[in-house]
Order: structure tokens, then sequence, then C-alpha cells
């Protein structure tokens, strides 16, 4: 009966896996602690304002959001120095790169970016039937002339994971910047830079600052869904050309990002003493898990710049899990485009720790404790 019924580009795709809940694997595995390090979360909750704005937002929940997210447009606007017509914002970055998706390709249009990496660039193509060019990293790291010589004539979208996930690794400023400079004039580029407040490398270029404000038409994506806390609420955003902003408004939803995302993105902005030490806690705790990576003669792939790391482990899916018997969780890469490494999200220091034991049982061979 549903021959025929459903879309042939979707034919293929590979439902997103979500991982399982924290309380689901401590019932079906019989533990009593569950450490999740799987999904880039940041490990602390949102700041002190934002649950405040939350609170607020709730006593009117019987009201539609702003569909336009105006106050939260205007205050990252003046934020960046650009104009409010050049802010979208979304349901996560993942969301904006939906609606970029959808304003700009045709079936037959083409995408490129590099493998692996974020899967969210092929999946929301191949939905509207265009063809991904996907380009292997350079030691773990784009390659941006490979991807240059990927354009094609029907090519529409070039994305940069800036840094990529899930490697973790970023291109340098002169290097970007020359990518930049060799685009056709024909391709939007997408400068992902979802894990930007996490990095203080000197050479990691700031996208909106260094390139769009420059004159590049380049997009720039950015989240409140890591060093912030709000994942559970799905905001993100980008700054790009008024044309690309005002073409995602047409195949927006009504009401995409709810009030209290809006709300509570908005109460999060200013409080830059925060961020500044979950900075520094997430670069302590990243240092530490690559130590106990190093231990077990392993290493994560590097220079790391966001929360995470990708370590090459041979059989990915088998090492998740065997570590989920050890109660902690982290990401298997099949649907990354790497089947043989494993990705593990930096947590506190005692999440960090009990992730280091776990992985002594696993490499070593000890049986869980039942």
């Amino acid at each position: 009966m549903s021959e025929g019924l459903f879309r042939r580009a979707i034919a293929e795709l590979v439902p997103y896996e979500p991982g399982k809940p924290v309380e689901e694997v401590q019932r079906e595995l019989g533990l009593d602690r569950v450490v999740k390090l799987a999904s880039n979360e940041g490990p602390f909750p949102p700041v002190p304002a934002a649950l405040e704005a939350i609170e607020r937002a709730a006593r009117d929940l019987n009201r539609y959001p702003d569909g336009g997210c105006w106050a939260l447009r205007s205050a990252l606007a003046e934020r960046h120095g650009v104009a409010f017509e050049e802010v979208i914002v979304g349901s996560g970055a993942d969301g904006v790169i939906d609606l970029l998706s959808q304003a700009t390709l045709d079936p037959g249009d083409e995408i490129v970016c590099g493998w692996p990496s974020f899967p969210s660039y092929v999946l929301d193509a191949a939905k509207l039937g265009a063809v991904t060019r996907k380009v292997p990293l350079r030691n773990h790291m784009y390659d941006l002339d490979a991807l240059l010589a990927a354009i094609g004539a029907r090519t529409k979208l070039v994305y940069v994971c800036h840094p990529n996930n899930p490697t973790g690794t970023a291109n340098g400023r002169d290097e970007l910047a020359s990518f930049l400079d060799r685009v056709p004039e024909h391709v939007l580029v997408v400068l992902d830079q979802a894990y930007f407040e996490y990095i203080e490398d000197p050479d990691y270029a700031d996208g909106i600052a260094e390139h769009f404000s420059a004159g590049r038409r380049v997009v720039v994506l950015r989240t409140f869904s890591k060093i912030y806390g709000l994942a559970g609420l799905r905001v993100g955003y980008a700054v790009a050309p008024k044309d690309v902003a005002i073409a995602t408004s047409k195949v927006r939803r009504a009401f995409d990002v709810t009030a209290p995302a809006q709300a509570a993105a908005l109460a999060s902005i200013d409080d830059n003493a925060e961020i500044a030490r979950r900075r520094t806690e997430n670069a302590r705790g990243r240092a530490q898990l690559e130590a106990v990576v190093r231990s077990h003669g392993l290493e994560a792939a590097g220079p790391a710049l966001g929360n995470f790391l990708y370590i090459e482990v041979g059989e990915g899916r088998a090492v998740f899990e065997r570590l989920l018997r050890e109660g902690v969780i982290v990401r298997p890469l099949d649907g990354f485009g790497s089947s043989s490494a494993i990705r593990v999200t930096v947590g506190t220091n005692e999440e960090n720790g009990i992730f280091a034991t776990a992985l002594e049982h696993v490499l070593s061979g000890v049986a869980v404790v039942e």
C-alpha cells in the first residue's frame, strides 16, 4: 500500500540515531549510575538569569511565541555589530541548517562538505533530492583545497565545520581566509561555529568579525546549546547576508523557536564572566580526558578545540557497547562517517573520572561488576 507513497529521495536515508535516555540505560542494564558523554552538551545548567527568564516565560505558555524572535535577533545584531535583517534564529544551529537547505536546494543541486563531519549537512540535502560531495579529511581536518576542487556548476552550499564535529579540529586563520577568497561567486559558504565560545586558540578566526563583517559572502552559525547550557530548549542562530536571511524566512515555520527558548537565550547573552569560567573548566577537562586516552596508548585527534574528543579505537560500535555496560554513554560515529572511532564529550571532573575508570575496564577486559 505504501509503494510509491514516499519520496525517492529519502529511500536510502538512515534515521538519526538518538542516544537512549540515562534512565532507560539504567533500567535495561541494572546500573545505579550512568554518565552521558555522548551529545556534546555542556555539563553546566542554564545561567541563573536564564532560569529566571524561563520561569517568567512559563506563565504565558498559553500564548504563541514571537514568530519573528524580535528581541533576541535585536540583541544578537547589537552584540555582533550587524543589521537586524542579517540575523536568523532557528531551532538550534541544526534548525538553521535545515532552513538554509530548504531555501537553496532543488533536486540535483549539490552541497560540498568534509567527511566525516556533521551529518545534518548531508541529511538535509538528501531530503530535498540534492547531492552531497563528501571530501575526505586530511589529518582529521577539513582539506580546504580539496573542498574547492569538489565545487561544480550545480554546487549551492559549501559547509566548513569549524571546529569540525566529530574531530574537534579547525583550519587556521590564514588558510580559512584564503579558501573564502577563492570560492566561486555562485556558492554560499556556511561556516559552522557551534563551538565558538569554547575556543581560545589565537589562530582561530571569528567568522562574524573577520569574514562576514569584512564583506565576504558567508553564513556563520552559532548556538546556545553548548556552553550556554540550553540544549534542551533548542535555539541557535546565524549571521547571514540579507537576501539569504529573507529566503530562510520564507521556509521557516511560523513559531519555530519557543518562548522559553527565546527568553533564556536573551538572558544568557551578556553573562561573559560565567562563559569565561566554563571555557576554562572545559579546557581543563579536555586536557584531563586527553591524558586518560594517551595513558592507554590511544590518541585523540587534535589539536581539539571544542568540548569533545575524537578517538580512533578500531571498532567504535563495539567500544561504545562495552562502555555502555560500564555506565558511560559515548557517541559511536557510524552516522558521522567514521565507524572506527568514538566521540567523548568533556564532562565534569567527576564524570571524566568515571569515564577513565570505564575505559580502563573496557581496554583491559575487566568484567562489569553486576
